[in-house]
């Protein structure tokens, strides 16, 4: 009995329609908007660390700061400040405009009655990746007897201004004795202290690990060159196992505050990762030069990612262990989805190696790989002005 063969006309076709649209996609997304780890072109997330004792609280706020200076209706030279110096200016000539902007969506409540927001010193500006966050902190007053219970509510950087769409505000809280965290989106806007569940709250950082995996399209390039290089499913079971062991661990220890290694590092390194992975792919089965060094070098690569990936929540101050479920949750989000490609992506490519077209089709989704990889990584390298 003859052993029945697909098309190879219909499987490349299939294949390149889904593989290639990434790839693409990619390519026009590294070329427009060529942003750190190219995971937030769209979309944003705001920080904030609350904490108190009786009624009063403190609010420390990252706010993106050219989002923040075009939702506060400022003029360009504000929001296209690069400098830190120009930016910590602006920041102060248009201080009322951007505090009545903050304050107006970002909210406490005590007892279900608002509590009064005043600014406490200077604005500040520091870099996540390689964005600017502008640092505000406000002081709460809040009325009210011992024993309240607060509320925290976040409308920041809503749709409705179509400057940016999806806006995520992670929250860290100590308040009376209780420690956690939780993450506000538009359709769940406020945080009860004492109210959420522990399932809640996994949910929450489960979502928000999938979405930095499906949107940060560095990883997501990564991945689909190791799936382009896989020989097998063996192979590709125990090189995806190599790179989430890694990831894993530099994950938890950076985003515990164990590890610290600068973005300027990291975000350049995990473009050459990309770089690499996709070389060795061009270069064929029989030429491949990693060879044996194949799984080492994706561990070190696996490494670097995870420190990419710790940077999304930027949990890095003492006593952090209490926010070990939060940062269990987002992990698992990140290798669930990762699975979930994997299992999408690999057998349209077990079927593309079965057309005469296996070899193009390699090079034509591995070239575009390492070009938007190589721009990336030049983006990337910090340089003096």
């Amino acid at each position: 009995m003859s052993r029945r063969r697909w098309p190879s006309a219909v499987v490349l076709a299939v294949v390149l329609a889904v593989v290639l649209a990434v790839v693409l996609g990619g390519v026009l997304a590294g070329l427009v908007h060529p942003a750190p780890a190219a995971a937030h072109e769209a979309t944003t997330t705001a920080h904030a660390e609350v904490t108190g004792t009786g009624a009063n609280v403190r609010a420390v706020l990252d706010l993106e700061y050219d989002l923040l200076m075009k939702s506060a209706w400022l003029y360009a030279e504000a929001y296209e400040a690069k400098e830190r110096t120009e930016q910590l200016r602006q920041l102060q000539i248009n201080r009322d405009a951007v505090i009545e902007y903050v304050t107006g969506r970002f909210a406490v409540a005590y007892d279900d009655k608002p509590c009064a927001p005043t600014t406490v010193g200077a604005a500040d500006v520091r870099v996540r990746g390689k964005a600017a966050f502008a640092v505000l902190t406000l002081a709460y007053t809040c009325e009210g007897e011992g024993g309240g219970a607060h509320a925290i509510s976040s409308a920041l950087f809503p749709d409705a201004e179509n400057f940016v769409h999806s806006t995520e505000t992670i929250v860290r809280y100590e308040l009376n004795g209780k420690k956690g965290s939780a993450v506000l989106v538009a359709e769940n806007p406020t945080l009860r202290i004492g109210e959420r569940q522990a399932s809640h709250q996994v949910w929450e950082f489960f979502l928000l690990g999938a979405e930095h995996l499906l949107f940060g399209l560095d990883h997501v390039l990564f991945l689909l060159a190791l799936l382009i290089g896989a020989r097998g499913l063996r192979d590709l079971v125990i090189t995806a196992s190599a790179f989430t062991a890694a990831h894993s661990i530099t994950f938890l220890l950076a985003a515990m505050g164990v590890v610290e290694v600068p973005g300027e590092i990291v975000e350049p390194i995990i473009a050459v990762s990309i770089i690499v992975v996709a070389l060795a792919n061009l270069l064929g089965r029989e030429e491949d030069r990693l060879g044996k060094w194949r799984l080492p070098v994706v561990f070190a690569f696996g490494l670097m990612h995870g420190l990419g990936f710790a940077g999304a929540l930027d949990i890095d101050e003492s006593g952090s262990w209490e926010l070990l479920l939060s940062l269990l949750s987002f992990n698992a989000g990140i290798e669930v989805t990762q699975l979930v490609v994997i299992a999408v992506l690999f057998p349209l490519l077990v079927l593309l190696r079965r057309t005469s077209a296996a070899r193009w089709a390699v090079a034509a989704m591995s070239v575009p790989i390492v070009a938007v990889s190589l721009y990336w990584f030049f983006d990337r390298i910090p340089l003096p002005l």
